[in-house]
């Protein structure tokens, strides 16, 4: 079972960034997911940037894949995505377009979880296309996806969103920006203010999403840490990054995966609080069960 860090998901500044994927090039995962995948709009750092992380992360003996946006609003949005493919480093497809262009230039791209894959003729055709590694859609359960593996005709490796929090949607709008009284387009890029999200409440003071610019994400981590020894089929696990812990996480998954003995404190690691309804088959916001180890 492999490991992955998943892309970036929160506007950080640049030496922040920098500093964190310095410290992952010592971690244990495979593949390091880079790039912004949700606004445009953030530039602490820019496409060469991206692409001097990727080199550093790969003479560091790391798989690197460049992830592009998931919704792509704008004709730069679109020549940004162009050089992501003549990057020369393999490609997360996030968005049919992303899709299109990779097959059009005869490459390889890992089917990212955006695409809504549902059964196996769907990851067939992905397949076709050029992709050699898929995620499952999010809110996706163990039998749906035991369903798709044994539906499927063509081989293709496969990888979970582990732990982190869920990013469940995205809109044109930017919920960060209105949430400040702000135009999108003057945002002031307040995203940088919430380094791991905005929590939002019911009326009734539970927490219930978070908002991180256009992105609409569950306010607890998704955590797959009780199921690691139930994944047949599954060839990988995603790690997404996080403000604290996140090299404390990936070190404990590596060990765990490995059967070594783990000293860690779980429960440290995400203060929110971890879910995991959707893997179970039930609504994504209820906890993981108490009963489990």
């Amino acid at each position: 079972m492999q490991l992955t860090l998943g892309p970036l998901l929160y506007y950080w500044p640049r030496q922040t960034v920098l500093d964190f994927y310095a410290e992952a090039a010592g971690w244990p995962v495979d593949t390091v997911y880079l790039g912004e995948v949700v606004c445009a709009r953030r530039h602490e750092l820019k496409l060469a940037d991206w692409l001097a992380l990727a080199a550093d992360l790969s003479a560091a003996g790391k798989q690197v894949v460049l992830s592009s946006q998931a919704l792509l609003e704008s004709s730069g949005d679109l020549i940004g995505l162009k050089k992501l493919i003549g990057s020369g480093f393999a490609i997360e497809a996030n968005d049919l377009g992303a899709v299109k262009l990779a097959r059009d230039a005869g490459r390889p791209f890992v089917a990212g979880p955006h695409l809504n894959i549902y059964n196996g003729p769907a990851l067939d055709w992905f397949a076709a296309a050029g992709a050699t590694r898929w995620l499952p859609p999010l809110e996706a359960s163990r039998e749906t996806v035991a369903a798709v593996l044994a539906e499927k005709t063509v081989p293709i490796e496969t990888e979970l969103f582990a732990h982190g929090r869920l990013p469940l949607a995205f809109s044109a709008r930017c919920f960060t920006a209105r949430h400040y009284d702000l135009n999108k387009d003057a945002c002031e890029f307040k995203c940088i203010d919430h380094p791991d999200g905005l929590t939002m409440t019911t009326r009734e003071g539970q927490d219930f999403l978070c908002i991180n610019g256009i992105q609409t994400m569950s306010a607890a981590c998704h955590s797959l840490w009780h199921d690691l020894g139930d994944l047949a089929g599954v060839d990988a696990l995603r790690i997404s990054p996080q403000q604290h812990h996140t090299g404390e996480i990936v070190a404990a998954y590596a060990a765990r995966l490995a059967g070594d003995a783990v000293n860690a404190e779980p429960a440290r690691w995400n203060p929110e609080g971890w879910v995991d309804g959707y893997w179970r088959g039930e609504a994504g916001i209820h906890p993981i069960q108490e009963h489990r180890p």
